[in-house]
């Protein structure tokens, strides 16, 4: 019987001291998590709304002006902050029109509420750069589940 209880004890003790390793280990991670949040927050900062990003949207504009400006011709005009190319053919653009950094190409579909739109993706160029279309591919081609499309204005963009 002794002998029984001296194994329950030896155990206790084991399992005590695999419990101040857990607890150990539960501090480690949870410094790792701390640096990793950190990391991630840094590299927000040095990729969203950074200089990083908007290198990015000044590139995606310069190709969306000599795309617009090669292939238009209709009316090229700047509205609410964007450089608006009409009479693009429609192999040139996606859906009704795409803004591509500050630039917006439509073969017609360039009405205010459109504009007003295009204007907040012109903005997520801003803030992400050439990060921009990957994000919004993974979002998902169905307007009405992707995020940047729902923060444009589903209605604003003709999708409701």
């Amino acid at each position: 019987m002794r002998r029984v209880g001296a194994t329950v004890d030896g155990a206790g003790r084991a399992l005590g001291g695999a419990g101040r390793a857990l607890g150990g280990a539960s501090r480690t991670l949870g410094g790792i998590a701390r640096a990793v949040g950190e990391a991630g927050r840094s590299l927000s900062a040095l990729v969203l709304d950074s200089p990083v990003s908007r290198a990015g949207y000044l590139y995606a504009t310069a190709v969306g002006l000599a795309w617009g400006y090669t292939l238009s011709t209709g009316r090229v005009e700047r509205r609410g902050g964007l450089v608006v190319f009409t009479g693009m053919p429609r192999w040139a653009f996606g859906r009704g029109g795409s803004c591509v950094g500050g630039c917006y190409l439509t073969a017609n579909n360039a009405g205010d509420a459109v504009l007003e739109h295009e204007a907040v993706h012109k903005r997520q160029w801003q803030r992400y750069g050439m990060l921009f279309p990957l994000l919004y591919g993974f979002s998902g081609r169905d307007p009405l589940k992707n995020r940047f499309e729902i923060e444009a204005g589903l209605e604003k963009g003709g999708y409701v």
